[in-house]
């Protein structure tokens, strides 16, 4: 007889970002997915990475000997370097910024929410996110022993997603006392672009009422008007006095840089004391991928001009494949309610007009990663998307996720322009299928 799992293995159920993927992955038929669910970008990476990857065995190169060996905790000198390259491409200053490499965005989730909040109990302090919030935060905070409070956003009929009221924000923090709120200036899951006076009363929030601020850029510089670029690092004592100290950002090789696969992050603060021991607390996992690191090194290479036109060519690209199948999936599926492609690569797919209470998404996602299929020119197809329910903190029948879902546009624009006929075929065969 095997041995007990813990309480914790034994309630966990895999991420509603992955779990598409593990259910299509038991799939024996020739059905090609389409993949909209994981934030996997196709693109090749930016042309500094891959002169890296074939120049790996040259005299250049740290491993020209075939030994791989431990880095610093705090990551290779030129990986930091490219990350603050980036930031300064952007437009920010970075003198007096500090940072640290992480193994990709989801371990600095991991770090910041135990530097910043509390464990359960007499010294409790939450992280404060605004919902619907992309789901590692939940659970790096269940995994730390750390809890999340949320303020929700509204998606209208027209498909703009709504701020909270800043009173109530207000409201919540007096509550709860929370250690950090997280803003994700372009939004992952929502597209939503959070602009500038935006992002200074959240920040006056910050300084009002002692929290750090941990801003998520794993998308900066992917936004889709004519808006100034947004970030943390815009911040600064003149527009929000006593804001200097508590900046963090979350950064990652994974999206702008086309490398998801590095499974490279940083976490940069204007605050030495945090990053520290952060590296402190990370010295138990010994050091961030050695290769990977050196790999995205070659952005430090870089100028501000050419990293400058690499932001431009990936806004461009996305702009085109967003606008376009935003307009379609309306044509195929009248009613259906799709967030404003504001920024990053997502949009929220909402049913809530086509179908009847008591509708769950998250079942309809589960037929078209294990059954659904649709033939589009002699072809069987399928699509993988993420259910939103565990994007928002509310449970139960009041969820507006059930009715909602994630599109990441990261297949080709090939693949991509399939996704309104395919989505509304799988729909339609769903609904016939529920009602049988």
């Amino acid at each position: 007889m095997a041995p007990t799992l813990s309480a914790h293995f034994a309630k966990r159920q895999p991420s509603a970002i992955r779990i598409a993927g593990i259910e299509f992955n038991k799939r024996t038929d020739d059905v090609e997915a389409i993949n909209t669910h994981i934030g996997n970008v196709s693109l090749p990476s930016h042309p500094a990475i891959q002169r890296r990857m074939d120049s790996l065995r040259s005299e250049n190169s740290p491993f020209k000997d075939g030994v791989i060996k431990y880095t610093g905790t705090q990551g290779m000198p030129e990986t930091n370097a490219a990350f603050l390259s980036s930031i300064k491409a952007s437009g920010f200053d970075t003198s007096g910024l500090y940072s640290q490499i992480t193994n990709g965005g989801s371990q600095a989730m991991g770090l910041v929410t135990v530097g910043c909040c509390g464990p359960a109990g007499t010294d409790e302090k939450p992280m404060l996110l605004i919902d619907p919030a992309y789901t590692n935060y939940n659970a790096m905070a269940s995994a730390y022993g750390r809890k999340t409070i949320t303020v929700s956003r509204q998606l209208s009929k027209e498909g703009n997603f709504e701020m909270p009221n800043l009173q109530l924000v207000k409201e919540v923090i007096q509550q709860h006392n929370p250690g950090a709120m997280v803003v994700i200036p372009y939004d992952n899951p929502t597209g939503q672009f959070i602009d500038m006076n935006i992002l200074i009363e959240l920040a006056k929030l910050c300084v009002e009422y002692d929290l750090w601020m941990i801003s998520d850029e794993a998308y900066r510089e992917l936004q889709y008007g004519s808006n100034e670029t947004v970030s943390i690092w815009a911040l600064d004592d003149t527009k929000v006095p006593g804001i200097t100290g508590r900046r963090i950002s979350i950064e990652t090789a994974s999206k702008v840089w086309n490398a998801c696969g590095l499974r490279i992050g940083a976490i940069v603060s204007d605050n030495e004391e945090f990053i520290v021991k952060s590296v402190a607390e990370n010295t138990k996992e010994l050091c961030p991928p050695a290769i990977d690191q050196w790999l995205f090194g070659g952005v430090a290479e870089e100028s501000v001009e050419d990293l400058q036109n690499w932001f431009a060519e990936i806004r461009e690209y996305y702009s085109k494949m967003i606008l376009k199948l935003t307009a379609n999936l309306k044509e195929e599926l009248p009613g259906i309610i799709v967030s404003s492609p504001d920024a990053s690569i997502y949009s929220v797919v909402d049913v809530r007009n086509l179908v009847k209470p008591g509708f769950d998404l998250g079942k309809f996602a589960i037929f078209c990663a294990s059954e659904g299929k649709v033939e589009v020119d002699g072809k069987h197809y399928t699509m993988l998307a993420s259910p939103m329910e565990e994007f928002y903190e509310v449970r139960g029948d009041g969820n507006p996720g059930k009715t909602q879902m994630r599109i990441a546009y990261v297949e080709s624009p090939e693949k991509m322009d399939l996704v309104p006929k395919v989505f509304a075929e799988l729909f339609k065969q769903y609904l016939e299928k529920s009602e049988n």
